[in-house]
C-alpha cells in the first residue's frame, strides 16, 4: 500500500492547523512503516485530499477515473469557515454545500473529531466516516530549559514577568477579539498571539487589532516554529486559547503536550476528551481573567490531567487508527 498525501494552497495553509495536520500524516505513516508519496504524478494506492479547492477537487475525480480510493480529510465544516476570511459568513452556506459534495464523493471522509464528524454527517453525507485524531508528537513538546530559554531571550522577558500565549491565525473565530479584552483586564500580565496570515485576506476590524489597537502588554509578533514556539509553549505561565470553533485544536493538542496550563472557551468539540479535571473552560471574559489569575496565583494546576489527554492522541495511537483507516478504505 502506498499513500499520496495532498495539499493545495501550501504557501497559505502551511502555517495553519492543516498544514501542521499534513505533517503530522507523515509521522503516522513513517511510525507504521507505510510508504507514502506527495508528487501527483507518483503511483499511488489511496489519496489521502487534505483541502477542498479546485485541483483538490480536480484530483479527487481523476483518482476516481483511474480506479484510485480517495480519502477526504474533514479539517473544514461550514461552521469553521465562519468568521474567517473576508466575506466568509456570506459565503458559507455555498461553502457547506461545496464541502458535503466533495464529501460525499470520497470513497472515505477521515476528520479530527467525534464534533466533526457529527457536523459532517447533519449535511447529508454518507460516505463513511471516522473520527481520527490529528495526533501529537509528544517528544517535540516535551519540557525543555533551553527552548524555554530561546523563547524568553526573543521576547525580552523578564525574570517573574507572567505571560500568557496563544496561537492561531487571525481570524475573529478564534477569539482574538476576546483575547484583547481579557489582556485590558490584566494590564500587570504580558499577552503573546503567535501566528498570522496575509492581513488583506482579514476584515478590517480584525486587522485593524493586529496593526496597533490594542493594549501595550499584548504582540502580535508573527508566526514562529521551532525553539521559540515550542519554548513558548511550555515557558509561558498560562496557555489561553479562546476559539469559538474548531474541528480538533491542534495547538491544544502541543499545548497540554507542553504540560502548560491550558483555559479554552467551553464549546462543543471538547466534549468527550476535554473538561474541568484536564483544563480551564470558561465562557466569558470574566471567566477567562479568574482562570487565568487563578492559574498565575497557583490554586488550580491541571497539567498533569492535560498532559494525560496528549498520551492519549500520541502520533503512535494515531499511526495505528490511520493505518486501520486505510485499510478499509482498500477492502470497500
Amino acid at each position: 500500500m502506498k499513500v499520496l498525501l495532498y495539499l493545495e494552497g501550501k504557501t497559505v495553509l502551511e502555517k495553519s492547523g492543516i498544514g501542521r495536520a499534513l505533517h503530522h500524516q507523515m509521522e503516522a505513516l513513517d511510525m507504521a512503516g507505510i510508504p507514502y508519496t506527495t508528487d501527483l504524478l507518483g503511483d499511488y494506492d489511496v489519496v489521502h485530499i487534505n483541502t477542498y479547492g479546485p485541483r483538490s477537487w480536480l484530483l479527487l475525480h481523476a483518482a476516481k477515473r483511474r480506479g484510485k480510493k480517495v480519502i477526504l480529510h474533514g479539517h473544514s465544516t461550514k461552521e469553521d469557515f465562519q468568521n474567517s476570511f473576508i466575506g466568509s459568513n456570506f459565503l458559507a452556506p455555498f461553502f457547506g454545500k461545496y464541502l458535503a459534495g466533495m464529501y460525499q464523493k470520497a470513497d472515505f471522509v477521515i476528520t479530527p473529531s467525534a464534533y466533526s464528524k457529527k457536523l459532517i454527517e447533519s449535511y447529508g453525507v454518507t460516505t463513511p466516516i471516522v473520527a481520527v485524531s490529528n495526533g501529537i508528537d509528544l517528544e517535540r513538546y516535551r519540557k525543555d530549559p533551553h527552548k524555554e530559554a530561546v523563547f524568553r531571550k526573543h521576547f525580552g522577558i523578564e525574570e517573574g514577568q507572567p505571560v500568557v500565549v496563544c496561537a492561531g491565525l487571525y481570524f475573529r473565530r478564534k477569539g482574538i477579539e476576546d483575547f484583547v479584552k481579557v489582556a485590558e483586564k490584566m494590564p500587570h500580565v504580558r499577552f503573546i498571539w503567535l501566528g498570522s496570515i496575509k492581513k488583506w485576506l482579514i476584515p478590517s476590524y480584525i486587522r485593524k487589532i493586529v496593526n496597533g489597537d490594542h493594549p501595550d502588554n499584548v504582540s502580535f509578533p508573527g508566526f514562529f516554529k521551532g525553539a521559540v514556539f515550542q519554548g513558548a509553549m511550555s515557558g509561558a505561565d498560562v496557555f489561553f486559547f479562546p476559539s469559538y470553533e474548531e474541528t480538533e485544536g491542534i495547538v491544544v493538542l502541543e499545548a497540554l503536550a507542553s504540560y502548560q496550563n491550558v483555559v479554552l472557551r467551553d464549546i462543543p468539540v471538547y466534549q468527550g476528551w476535554i473538561d474541568e479535571n484536564s483544563t480551564e473552560l470558561g465562557r466569558t471574559v470574566d471567566d477567562f481573567v479568574e482562570s487565568i489569575q487563578k492559574i498565575l496565583d497557583k490554586k488550580v494546576d491541571k497539567r498533569e490531567a492535560g498532559y494525560r489527554v496528549a498520551e492519549s492522541r500520541s502520533m503512535d495511537q494515531v499511526s495505528h487508527q490511520l493505518v486501520d483507516a486505510y485499510r478499509q478504505v482498500l477492502e470497500m
